[in-house]
């Protein structure tokens, strides 16, 4: 089933269940009247609103009306936690080569993750404010999972066990913030403001096409499309160079802590590997942050021509299925100055 949230004045909206082709919805009202209550009662109320995800489906919810991703909070508007993972070590060799630093050996044995701020998430239309264009704005797109409980200590098939719902990401990064910050060895804090989501997470069952599964020993096979300013940036496929799958990440997460119901774990900037190309080196399926382009640019010619996000730049992030069709609806956000 399809999930998302609307916005009705309160900080956690209202529940509502989308149409697979996300052209209809249906308040969940009745069974749930949040994201949160479902994820701490999964077991039983997930049945029930499978069923109405099922009448919706075939044209029978009496109450359907137009679904609107416009009026979309982020399907978890706010949560317990939101960690982000680095999973794509293609990503972490680019930016490391582009300023001629060697990748540690443990980056290929175990994830890196922060920890980042849960309790103010953007809606997938929301603009996104910033005091400063001197900070470097930067989008990332990524997948993320919304998770039930995991105990400490689960192993990553244990993990992923605990997964409940896929969706899109828009992790905000102030990239000039970044040094700084890393240089006091204590993490990022003030580089990375609010995320965005899709309007729309799904159930894993969600993810079959055409009788093929794209979902596959914990990552998702969707192509991952970025448009900046209306100019497709990049198409990448997010599963086959996924270095590390999410029932890892979350057991990276609960080695030493429990998980609780509601907590959200990204994957990090989806990155593909360049191919070879009369003995040049290519990047087919573009980029999916700004600081991965400039990387590129910086081992090509030496350093980066392609500035950061300006006001009024807009960036689309939208994931397919092998069937061509939106998974979980676009995030569409404009860059905007800090009123």
């Amino acid at each position: 089933m399809k999930l998302a949230t609307y916005q009705d004045g309160s900080r956690d909206g209202q529940l509502l269940i989308v149409s697979r082709d996300l052209a209809s919805a249906h308040y969940a009202t009745g069974i749930a009247s949040t994201m949160q209550q479902l994820l701490d009662d999964w077991g039983f109320i997930s049945p029930q609103l499978q069923e109405l995800s099922q009448s919706l489906n075939h044209g029978k919810a009496r109450h359907a009306f137009p679904f609107e991703p416009s009026r979309c909070m982020a399907p978890l508007p706010r949560a317990y936690q939101w960690a982000d993972g680095s999973a794509y070590i293609n990503h972490v060799e680019l930016v490391r080569l582009a300023r001629h630093s060697e990748v540690p050996a443990n980056y290929y044995t175990e994830p890196l993750m922060y920890q980042g701020g849960s309790d103010d998430f953007l809606g997938p239309c929301q603009d996104a404010s910033f005091a400063d264009l001197a900070w470097g704005v930067d989008f990332e797109a990524e997948l993320a999972v919304i998770t039930g409980d995991v105990p400490m200590g689960a192993t990553p098939e244990q993990a992923l066990d605990g997964i409940r719902l896929l969706m899109l990401a828009n992790d905000w990064s102030l990239r000039h913030l970044v040094p700084d910050e890393l240089a006091k060895s204590f993490g990022f804090l003030q580089s990375k403001p609010a995320t965005a989501f899709s309007p729309v997470a799904v159930t894993l069952d969600e993810l079959v096409f055409n009788g093929e599964n794209a979902w596959s020993k914990g990552r998702a096979h969707l192509s991952v499309q970025s448009s900046w300013n209306g100019r497709k940036v990049g198409l990448c496929e997010s599963g086959k160079e996924m270095t590390f799958h999410f029932g890892q990440l979350i057991a990276h997460l609960c080695k030493t802590r429990n998980m609780r119901a509601g907590s959200i774990v990204g994957s990090g900037t989806i990155s593909n590997r360049a191919v070879e190309k009369n003995g040049k080196k290519e990047w087919p399926n573009g980029y999916s942050c700004i600081a991965e382009r400039r990387a590129i640019e910086t081992i090509l010619d030496g350093k980066p021509s392609t500035d950061y996000m300006q006001w009024g730049d807009t960036i689309r992030i939208e994931a397919k299925g092998k069937d061509g069709l939106s998974v979980f609806g676009a995030i569409e956000q404009k860059v905007v100055a800090l009123a």
